[in-house]
């Protein structure tokens, strides 16, 4: 037809009654309320699914009739009621109780920075466990009320969704994502007008708009550059998470660091602790700096204000998995900033160097603008200390300042309502208040066999009901057959959810060892060969575009899942995302994970189906490290480090198919006349009861809270006071101290003795060539371990007291001590610089041993 075709939207009209479906579909919090996502769906089950469970895009798209018709319904309009009345219980209250709780003061901010974020499906700005994780971490600084506010970066495409064809070759798809679909809105200034901020690169000046989204209790903060005013390439730089090249990744964390910064200043928001989860936000340090500088702080004072009030968590386990940039580009995007703020380019470059990299490092500039940093679990916490152990060299890895919390999950968001009413009934009302509490847990020992395992199957009958569609939708897309599709879905029964299903899924990274289960074919095959017994794999993740190795982990298995022997015993699911990630882990009967050890930082979705009842076959690495009892599920104990990774595949293969063939299989199968296994209910019970309270997200955050975000607060304070006195003097100290401090030398003046009587008097007496230093500015110390004792903890320390100024400039430092233990000790006496505003003790890294 001649003409131009024009477009036009018609959106329904909400009624009067319904008016508030708005407000709950532009809150977050619907993410991990899912009596608010069942109120949507009921409106519409097809559509809900077709929208991806977007609220925002839900109502855009709905019918008008079925509005006016749900207008009319007493039930839906119930419903509705109870949903808004959890809704406004939830948002009423004050946070003057939470501050004096957690030690914070009635102004005090925390600000969240993050590349991704991952809330729910409906918002695709997360690509896997970290956005997981920083959306949880959200939600649960929303529960417990604690003054905080996110900022990260509005992604157009997000990461990318998923198919895999015939042959198991994973094909990413990326769509454009419409705004007006996301629970976000543009924040605008006092005029109406939208808010913008600027970046500046090299050459220009890049824009970002500034959307906000509500999170529960909290706010969300993205910035996005696809606009109009920017150049073709610079709006690209939030076209897609994690994609481009590594100048697209600089700009990316130039804009996240720099312009989130920016945004919170310009929102007149004003933190007091400023958390960075993970490195690609450390450029807020840079910018933070400029602006003290900017009121008139030197560089040295200036950082020294902004570390003392930042926190910095690494989830990195390899040395190489953290971002890096040559120096040359450094120079190239900060050349005005080292001109802004009188610093040389080798200054600049200081913060980020490493040993034996020539490369600017990311985790370098958070750790030197940061005084607390964290691992995410005791093992990583650990491991970090050693790969991080060159920024404070003259310090012992285990006396490091790096410590760690343990990650955790929000259980409102992977807790299948299924559990609610029968925890009610057995744990009592306001159990989801007592989560770390581990008295309450046990009540999930009540709750009658029966009842525990029909829920159970309930779950899994949901999820293999999931796997069936995916799997239909898959096998036909691929031309397979109907007939053949019935052989693949032979044990994935809603109907008789009776067979044994194990899961495995996550990004297929080579570490994570997804092929690990098919190290020994034929040990594998005798395994699930067992009709009496059969068993279901289910894998599922995706592979980064780029990473060709994990690729070829999906094709691999995709292969093996066709043979004949394993056919419908073993299954790979595409479009793995969090939908199907809330099913999985609440459905399956064993959470499989086989890391490299120690390279699993520390893991979360094991939790995630522990808590919902299933039991964890895992490499002890990562939080299985902390979590594992003994009782509540099963362990791979990593083998010797020095064996090659072929040796060390076959032997931990070894373990899990001896634990799959001798334990977990035959336990499932125990069956009573009951028609399940009372030993493996027992142990499932167990295992909720276990982790729940330990590995939940209010322990987390209370664990944040007490050991960073207050302690940073209060430091700031001392920090800032009195027009930044604390940071300018600290710095001034420091100063004296770097001059000083190579010229400290310790001498023993008594005779050192072998052996004592038990409780005879010691007195230990040691000079102290202080090179201009002042006694004060220094620790002398008496470490006293037994023999082999390398755990600092165990240590017993002393402090000398100053006793008088000896010839040559020497100082005598003096400490007399009776011994209440027998037996062989070792001794070592140490100094370190010392100063009462110092965050930790060894934060200088500077240690002198005698």
């Amino acid at each position: 037809m001649p003409g131009t075709r024009f477009q036009l939207e018609v959106n329904p009209a909400i009624p009067a009654r319904l008016a508030r479906l708005e407000e709950l579909s532009n809150n977050l919090w619907y993410s991990w309320d899912r009596a608010t996502r069942a109120l949507f769906s009921r409106l519409h089950p097809s559509l809900w699914h077709a929208v991806n469970h977007s609220p925002k895009a839900f109502l855009k798209r709905i019918d008008q009739k079925r509005l006016l018709s749900a207008a009319e319904d007493p039930i839906f309009l119930g419903t509705m009621s109870r949903v808004l009345s959890a809704y406004d219980s939830y948002h009423q209250g004050t946070n003057q109780e939470v501050h004096s709780h957690f030690a914070l003061g009635p102004n005090d901010l925390i600000a969240y920075f993050c590349a991704e974020f991952g809330f729910h499906e409906s918002l695709p700005i997360y690509s896997g466990g970290l956005g997981i994780l920083a959306g949880d971490h959200c939600k649960g600084a929303s529960d417990l009320r604690l003054p905080f506010v996110s900022v990260g970066l509005l992604y157009r495409q997000g990461y990318f969704q998923q198919t895999i064809d015939r042959d198991g070759r994973q094909h990413p798809h990326y769509f454009d994502t419409d705004f007006d679909d996301l629970p976000i809105v543009p924040v605008l200034r006092e005029d109406g007008s939208e808010m913008l901020i600027s970046v500046e690169l090299p050459g220009r000046s890049v824009w970002a708009k500034v959307w906000s989204a509500k999170t529960g209790n909290s706010m969300l903060y993205l910035l996005d550059t696809d606009l109009a005013k920017n150049t073709p390439a610079d709006r690209d730089i939030t076209h897609r998470l994690y994609g481009g090249d590594r100048t697209t990744r600089i700009e990316q964390e130039i804009l996240l660091g720099v312009g989130g910064v920016r945004t919170l200043r310009e929102l007149n928001i004003k933190p007091t602790v400023w958390h960075i989860n993970e490195g690609h936000a450390a450029f807020l340090i840079l910018e933070r700096v400029r602006g003290l500088h900017g009121q008139g702080l030197a560089f040295d004072s200036a950082l020294e204000a902004v570390a003392s009030n930042t926190v910095f968590t690494t989830h990195t386990a390899v040395p190489a998995g953290h971002d890096h940039f040559t120096e040359g580009m450094l120079l190239h995007y900060f050349s005005q900033f080292c001109s802004d703020i009188g610093i040389s380019g080798a200054d600049l470059l200081g913060l980020g160097r490493t040993p034996n990299s020539p490369e600017f490092n990311m985790t370098a500039l958070a750790i030197r603008g940061s005084r607390f940093h964290n691992g995410v679990s005791r093992i990583h916490g650990n491991l970090s200390s050693s790969i991080l152990a060159s920024l404070w060299p003259q310090i012992e890895p285990a006396e490091n300042p790096v410590d760690y919390v343990t990650n955790a999950v929000h259980v409102p968001s992977f807790l299948a309502t299924d559990w609610h009413e029968t925890f009610d009934r057995h744990l009592g009302l306001g159990w989801m208040h007592r989560l770390t509490d581990q008295n309450c847990w046990q009540g999930v020992h009540r709750i009658p066999d029966q009842i525990f395992w029909s829920i159970r199957q309930s779950l899994k009958a949901q999820l293999l009901h999931l796997i069936r569609h995916r799997v239909r939708e898959q096998h036909l897309r691929n031309q397979g057959s109907e007939s053949h599709l019935d052989r693949i879905l032979k044990y994935a029964d809603p109907a008789n959810p009776t067979v044994l299903t194990i899961g495995f899924a996550r990004r297929f990274a080579t570490y994570k060892r997804a092929t690990l289960l098919f190290n020994n074919r034929n040990w594998l095959r005798d395994i699930l060969g067992n009709e009496s017994m059969p068993v279901l794999f289910i894998f599922a993740g995706k592979a980064h575009p780029a990473d060709e190795p994990g690729q070829s982990l999906i094709r691999q298995i995709s292969e093996l899942s066709r043979q004949p022997e394993f056919e419908g015993r073993i299954m790979v699911l595409e479009g793995y995302d969090l939908h199907l990630a809330r099913r999985l882990v609440s459905g399956v009967d064993v959470w499989l994970n086989n890391p490299i050890y120690p390279l699993e930082a520390s893991g979360t979705s094991g939790m995630k189906a522990a808590i919902n009842g299933a039991m964890n076959l895992s490499v002890l690495d990562g939080w299985w490290g902390e979590g594992y009892d003994g009782k509540n599920g099963w362990a791979i104990k990593p083998t010797s480090e020095g064996l090659d990774p072929g040796e060390r595949d076959t032997e931990e293969a070894r373990t899990l198919y001896e634990l799959l063939q001798d334990s977990v299989i035959p336990l499932y199968y125990r069956n009573s006349s009951l028609g399940y296994s009372p030993d493996w209910v027992a142990m499932a019970k167990h295992s909720i009861a276990s982790i729940m309270p330990r590995f939940n997200m209010q322990r987390m955050l209370n664990e944040y809270t007490k050991k960073f975000y207050a302690p940073a607060a209060a430091q700031w304070r001392k920090y800032a006071g009195e027009n930044f006195a604390g940071a300018q003097h600290v710095a001034a100290w420091k100063a004296r101290i770097r001059s000083a401090w190579p010229g400290v030398r310790l001498r023993r003046v008594e005779l050192p003795l072998a052996r004592v009587r038990y409780g005879e008097a010691l007195c230990f007496e040691v000079a102290v060539q202080l090179n201009g230093l002042e006694p004060k500015d220094l620790i002398v110390e008496l470490v006293i371990a037994r023999p082999g004792e390398n755990n600092p903890a165990k240590s017993k320390r002393y402090a000398l007291r100053h006793e008088q100024v000896l010839d040559r400039g020497e100082h005598l430092f003096v400490r007399e001590l009776s011994l209440e233990q027998c037996g062989k000790m070792d001794y070592r006496i140490r100094a370190f610089p010392h100063h009462d505003l110092l965050t930790h003790p060894f934060e200088m890294g500077m240690m002198e041993w005698l």
